[in-house]
């Protein structure tokens, strides 16, 4: 059951070994051998998309990138446990997330390139795109929620954040809204312990799932970088949401071990000791430690897995580099779901506009 935060639930240790928790180790009991091979696997795939992101950026084909390093666990976890049906609203940092909703790995970086004003479509995989604005996505799924409920729909949401936004207006409305109408969705707190430069110690003075608390709403805490951890209780706010329960609130303790984006330098704000003493938490380290000690990490396997990693990353580069500019009148297609009058106005403008013979002044032949 989903309750009063206390210590964060974790059911694998840094070192791989498992942690004696009968209550959220029964919830992914069905994590068998092969389950827990491939959400290794995820966990190295979605980290190799991040680093070929990042390196794309700095080669200055893409504009911008908001790398999950050191959270891959954190959105792998919660994004296996969503049903089908469910629907993801995230910020701008759950590539992972997307990867495993299905997202075809050549639509990751088009927004981020700039030919488009989005990714995928969210209707193919029930994801949005990635919101710039801090915190709007948890009034979306709120609302989201609410009405498939009164629609009679079973499914629940799910609104990715970061400990910043808890600090938004966006997100207290959200709490409100979700606690007092029952809405079936799940907030989904990446506490990555930094708001850009700001540290979490400044952002709240008490562990931000209690201020889910003060909403009436049930809220627990989890190792961010334990993906068995993370798959129980998003598995638990999920069944509640199901069930009729309302909203969850899960604060998923984790670390951003690269920069916010690719504009941010986080050596001016932050020491090296921290981040070296985070990479003893590793995500990925941890499973792999606890395949080892469960003898299911074989050289076969290992090769298989590096090279999905590989294959993934190269349909990435690939895909962004040879994205073709978007034709000029696209720029008004899918700004509003419906025709909008001031759109189109604007869009007959912008074609005269091209029509037009317009001397550039200055240029000479």
């Amino acid at each position: 059951m989903l309750g009063k935060p206390s210590y964060p639930v974790q059911l694998i240790q840094p070192d791989g070994r498992r942690v004696l928790d009968r209550e959220h180790a029964a919830v992914v009991a069905d994590i068998g051998p092969g389950e827990l091979r491939n959400l290794y696997e995820d966990l190295v795939v979605t980290r190799r998309i991040d680093t070929e992101a990042t390196a794309l950026q700095r080669q200055g084909q893409l504009g911008l990138w908001a790398p999950l390093l050191g959270q891959e666990a954190a959105q792998v976890g919660s994004a296996r446990a969503l049903h089908r049906d469910d629907y993801v609203f995230c910020s701008y940092r759950e590539a992972a997330v997307a990867y495993c909703r299905g997202v075809d790995p050549a639509e990751l970086t088009r927004m981020w390139r700039g030919v488009a004003h989005s990714c995928w479509d969210p209707d193919v995989i029930n994801m949005t795109n990635p919101a710039i604005v801090v915190g709007a996505q948890g009034l979306h799924a709120t609302g989201y929620a609410f009405a498939a409920h009164l629609e009679g729909a079973d499914i629940a949401t799910i609104a990715y954040f970061g400990d910043g936004a808890t600090s938004q207006g966006d997100i207290a409305e959200a709490l409100g809204f979700a606690a007092s109408w029952s809405a079936p969705v799940v907030f989904f707190c990446q506490n990555n312990h930094w708001a850009i430069s700001e540290p979490v110690r400044l952002q709240s003075a008490t562990p931000i799932a209690q201020r889910a608390l003060g909403y009436g709403i049930p809220a627990v805490q989890v190792d961010g970088n334990d993906v068995l951890g993370v798959l129980s209780v998003t598995r638990q706010a999920l069944a509640r949401a199901h069930a009729g329960g309302g909203p969850s609130f899960i604060e998923a303790i984790t670390y951003r071990m690269g920069p916010h984006t690719t504009a941010d330098d986080p050596t001016r704000y932050r020491s090296a000791a921290e981040t070296e003493e985070w990479k003893k938490r590793d995500p990925i380290d941890r499973v792999r430690r606890l395949l080892e000690r469960e003898n299911l990490l074989d050289a076969q396997f290992e090769q298989r897995v590096r090279a999905r990693a590989d294959e993934v990353a190269a349909v990435v580069r690939t895909a962004t580099i040879d994205m073709a500019d978007p034709a000029p009148m696209e720029l008004f297609d899918h700004v509003y779901s419906t025709e909008h009058p001031l759109i189109a106005a604007q869009r007959r403008e912008y074609a005269e506009y091209l029509a037009a013979d317009v001397p550039t002044e200055g240029v000479t032949s």
